[in-house]
Parts: structure tokens; sequence; C-alpha cells
């Protein structure tokens, strides 16, 4: 197995035996999309996890009045899916598009839950990127609530540098919860500090 990455991504989230790596490792394809290609579009069913090596992703929902919201950003060295539709095998109701040319390895749905239930340390890995990934969205809406939009921009440029390297202000605007206009002014005043 060359997937270097993937497997320090698998050995870093879970103490287990080289053997066991190349196992998981095994199931995962490499995969490569372009710049403003989907990896999954709304309407869709979401059948493939992926581990993004290289590139910038983002997924995106319509609002009531047709508009795109960006709900969240997708970096280097992490898991990619619309976790809802992954799991509970329903339609997407949202867009996962990549911002830049990426590459990383996939797995499909059947071939995940095969590594849940025959290697127990796999479960652990699963469990623990999932509890990750709930626990981000959660403290997301939260902030959304009772953090101003200065705050959510400051959080995100200090733990995100890499949302101001490829994705365009209007859909940091969008993540943010705010206009254009909003982000326009709140990026002046940081830049006077």
């Amino acid at each position: 197995m060359h997937k270097v990455e993937l497997k320090q991504f698998i050995q870093a989230n879970i103490p287990t035996s080289e053997q066991i790596v190349l196992q998981i490792g095994e199931q995962f394809d490499a995969y490569t999309i372009l710049k403003n290609e989907f990896f999954l579009k709304e309407g869709k069913l979401s059948n493939e996890y992926l581990f993004l090596v290289t590139g910038f992703m983002r997924s995106f929902t319509l609002d009531t009045e047709g508009n795109e919201v960006t709900t969240y950003f997708y970096s280097a060295n992490g898991v990619v899916f619309e976790v809802s539709s992954f799991f509970l095998r329903s339609i997407s109701t949202e867009s996962i598009q990549a911002l830049t040319d990426c590459t990383g390895y996939t797995i499909t749905y059947e071939k995940l839950n095969f590594l849940f239930h025959s290697i127990p340390e796999f479960r652990e890995f699963g469990r623990k990127i999932l509890v990750q990934e709930f626990a981000a969205f959660k403290q997301r809406t939260l902030s959304l609530i009772h953090k101003s939009a200065e705050t959510r921009y400051a959080e995100l440029l200090q733990n995100n540098q890499d949302v101001f390297q490829h994705a365009p202000l209007k859909y940091i605007a969008s993540y943010l919860g705010i206009t254009d206009t909003s982000l326009s002014r709140i990026r002046k005043e940081f830049a006077k500090k």
C-alpha cells in the first residue's frame, strides 16, 4: 500500500498494527476531482466517504430564496462526506464542491460497513471521526447563536487559514452567516488592528 497519507491518518487516530492499517487501506481507492467539480450534488445519495489528501472543498445548500449558503469547508488531511445522506441512506440536501483540484482516497458505504463489522479497531476509528465531526458541527451551530460575527470571523481566521486562501469571500460570508458587505467591514476593522 502506497497510500502514505491515508496510512498516517489512520495511525494518528487509532493505535493498531501495520497489518490492520494495510487491511483498511486496501478498501480505499485513489480519487481525483478538479476545481469546481462536485463530489456530491443535492438530490443524490452520498455513497462515498473521502479522505482528502490535497485540495480544498466546501459543502453548501440553498436557502428559501435559492441563494447558496456554505455549510462547511474541508481541508487536506480530513474526511469529506455528507453524514446524514451517507449513514441514513437518504437523499442529500447539500452539495459538496471542489474549490481547488483535489486528490484523496474514497471508500464506498458498503466497504466502510464491511470494515466496521470486521475490524474492531476500525469501529473505534469511525466512532472517533464521527464524534469529532459532530462536535465541530455543534460548536459551529452554537457559535451562530452565541457569538458575534466579528468573533466568528476571528475564530475562522485563527483556526482555518486555508479558507482565506481558497474560498471566495461570498462563500466565507455565507458560512459566517453574514452579508458580503458585513464581511468587508469586519475585514477592514481587522486590518486596522
